[in-house]
């Protein structure tokens, strides 16, 4: 056996199996196919040594216990392949069934993290030992990946804890460490290193001849009851609804995961693994967890690894940082800096401004108190690291400054000129624009090398993404260190190369404006923001545009123009652009911020926005016609298209970092998988035919060139 090694050792009660995981050259174990053939031919051997056995235990040779499934094997499934996939995730469970029914005591000893498929394997053990570490994860987060836990994860645990106690960790993929472990009854045991195992192990095995499961027992019932009960069944009466709510039917995976807990409680536990069975051969073979596996694993790993950190460099951990503006961005960022140990200057006009730029990090960490996820003295050494001031001097030292001012050129070139020298040796200057080029503002610096950008998402104490921008003459140096900058703080970096409006902002743009020409063509208000929410966007359109507020897209508008008039050349603003435009300049709807944009906003707390009721004189047409497919469609390939374009441009380099920069950045709908995974799961020549179809309805936007189509084919991933 290649995965795994099997011994025998007499112990005075009888011989013990250990059966240790083990995969060769590989970090983890996973259930590879030769680790799946291994399992079948170590519980054949089992069989054989029956008699003589006085116990089994499971170990790992690696780190961890074990990693799950072979995700890679996954991406290379077809829907032809069900049939064969459904065999081999029964054949895999018998194996389970029979190590764990043979009547003798099975020990899992977990010396690491047991995650999906993992934990199911820890599952097999009667008992369970861990190792007492606050950083060890155990559980089934196979949801966050278009999954279910089918190789017995949803059974057992339905079974373990109850149809509503399971619900967390199968619905939402909750994870749990050792200690959460022990108080659910998953765990049985902890101790303080990996040294004390197997003696436990041996200890537990000679005081338990015989075991079994709970649900193998005669008089088993699954606790809470099954979904028979009354309360169980009142409660399942509206389950289904509200996951479709959440869901709005993207996401196959919690309904099936929903299914099997509800059926395989009503029947025999070998009937219910069967179910589990069929279900997990369903999705494995479909495209949605293709798609989610693809950026949620793969794509992510990627980024965090730092693939686009440029290398050579060491790793930089930043002491004392500045920002400069106080708003709502400003202070978001102070807050995430301070978070983190960060020592923060926050600074703006005058004093007054700056503290209340502070003030917007005393609200977040007060809710955090009356939530019992810091502590007060948390909350005192967090607000301690940030300085208000209107006193430029105060940044001296600072490793790095971050302008979040106005989008105005102007006063960024003031501000930048002001703090720049205040920087400490070695240090780097920020700016926080969302769509003005980083290069063109590199030029007030004294340094352009050391200029780069960092757009953060609102609010920043929710939004992981950051798009670091590299300038024209952005070094490598100042890249790294920019990359380090955002891991420390938690979040997500992606690198982009230098654009108007660089990836995000650009790509985002295509979906509110778009909704803006919708409304231009007549087409009604309410249609276009569920048309937006059924594609799974967190916000239709429209409301987006009030959020991030009508004046400033207009403030945008008027600079490109300003920008490409300097170039002697004319903007020709889109339909979208023209009718936000009006919305402003005419009609004095502004944003949310001034409660009055596509939305009127209640004055009172608990109010809700309702539609402004003019947009249905203003702009819709009774003879206006149109197709909700249609609708979605426009919506979702618009921003693909984007993002295809930024790829062969250049301003994105891969397509990972298109991927999670959609969904963490921009809302794009996860159960695609990102924009760039959008287009291949939807098959590069189907995409290729439907844009032609909406460019010859609705113009160059839908237009793919053949520089474009050459970038999709040659950024197509291979698994």
């Amino acid at each position: 056996m290649k995965t795994i090694h099997y011994t025998l050792q007499d112990e005075s009660f009888g011989k013990v199996a250990t059966i240790l995981f083990d995969e060769p050259d590989s970090s983890v174990n996973t259930m590879c196919a030769q680790w799946q053939e291994d399992l079948s031919e170590v519980t054949a051997q089992v069989l054989n040594d029956k008699e003589a056995l006085g116990g089994i235990i499971l170990a790992s040779g690696k780190s961890t216990f074990f990693a799950g499934a072979d995700l890679k094997a996954v991406m290379r499934l077809l829907s032809t392949d069900a049939a064969r996939v459904f065999a081999e995730v029964e054949r895999m469970k018998k194996n389970f069934r029979t190590l764990e029914t043979l009547g003798k005591p099975v020990v899992s000893c977990l010396n690491g993290a047991a995650l999906g498929g993992g934990w199911e394997v820890a599952l097999i053990g009667h008992h369970r030992i861990a190792v007492d570490d606050s950083r060890t994860q155990f559980g089934l987060p196979e949801v966050t990946l278009g999954l279910l836990p089918g190789a017995s994860g949803i059974t057992k645990m339905t079974r373990h804890l109850g149809l509503m106690g399971a619900q967390p960790y199968l619905l939402e993929g909750k994870l749990f460490g050792p200690r959460e472990a022990l108080e659910l009854g998953l765990v049985h045991e902890l101790v303080t290193s990996d040294s004390e195992l197997r003696a436990r192990a041996l200890a537990w095995i000679a005081d338990h001849a015989t075991a079994q499961h709970p649900w193998d027992a005669k008089n088993y019932k699954i606790p809470g009851g099954t979904p028979a009960h009354p309360k169980i069944a009142e409660a399942l009466s509206v389950a289904p609804a509200l996951l479709k709510k959440q869901t709005r039917g993207l996401y196959p995976a919690p309904e099936a995961i929903l299914a099997c807990m509800v059926e395989g409680a009503l029947v025999d536990m070998n009937t219910a693994l069967r179910i589990e069975s069929r279900y997990l051969a369903k999705l494995l073979t479909g495209t949605n967890a293709k798609a989610m596996i693809n950026t949620f694993f793969f794509n992510l790993n990627t980024l965090k690894s730092g693939q686009s950190r440029p290398s050579g460099f060491p790793k930089f951990k930043p002491q004392k940082v500045g920002i400069l503006g106080a708003g709502m961005m400003g202070g978001g960022i102070a807050f995430a800096q301070a978070s983190k140990g960060i020592a923060t200057i926050l600074k703006d006009v005058n004093h007054d401004k700056a503290e209340a730029g502070k003030a917007y990090s005393t609200q977040l960490t007060q809710i955090r108190v009356a939530a019992g996820r810091v502590s007060v003295y948390d909350q005192t050494a967090l607000l301690s690291r940030i300085t208000a001031t209107e006193q430029a001097s105060d940044l001296a030292g600072c490793d790095i400054i971050i302008e979040a001012v106005f989008e105005q050129r102007d006063l960024k070139a003031k501000v930048t000129r002001e703090a720049e020298p205040f920087l400490a040796p070695g240090g780097f200057f920020a700016s926080n624009t969302s769509t003005l080029p980083i290069s063109s503002l590199a030029t007030t610096s004294a340094r352009p090398e050391k200029f780069i950008g960092l757009h953060f998402f609102s609010p920043v104490d929710k939004m992981k993404l950051v798009e670091i921008i590299r300038g024209q003459q952005t070094d490598n140096e100042t890249v790294a260190r920019a990359f380090d900058y955002v891991l420390a703080l938690g979040k997500l970096p992606i690198v982009v190369n230098d654009s108007r409006g660089f990836y995000t902002s650009r790509t985002f743009g295509t979906y509110v404006m778009e909704g803006a020409a919708m409304l231009g063509e007549g087409i009604p208000a309410a249609v276009i923001e569920n048309a937006g929410l059924q594609t799974g966007m967190p916000v239709g359109p429209l409301a987006v545009l009030d959020e991030t507020s009508l004046s400033l897209s207009v403030q945008v508008l008027d600079q490109t123009r300003a920008d490409f008039s300097a170039e002697g050349r004319a903007y020709l603003a889109t339909k979208g652009e023209l009718l936000v435009e009006r919305m402003v300049r005419e009609f004095k709807r502004n944003g949310r911020a001034v409660g009055q944009g596509f939305y009127n906003y209640p004055t009172q707390r608990g109010g809700k926005k309702s539609l402004w009721p003019e947009l249905k004189v203003l702009f819709e047409k009774p003879e206006a016609t149109w197709d909700i497919t249609e609708l979605k469609d426009r919506l979702l390939y618009r921003q693909a298209i984007e993002t295809a374009r930024c790829l062969s441009e250049g301003v994105l380099t891969s397509v990972q970092d298109a991927n999670i920069g959609s969904i963490f950045g921009i809302g794009f709908p996860a159960w695609t998988g990102g924009a760039m995974q959008f287009i291949y799961s939807m098959g590069i020549n189907s995409f290729i035919r439907r844009c032609d179809e909406l460019a010859a309805k609705f113009g160059s936007g839908f237009a793919l060139t053949r520089a474009v189509q050459a970038a999709i084919r040659e950024h197509q991933p291979v698994y």
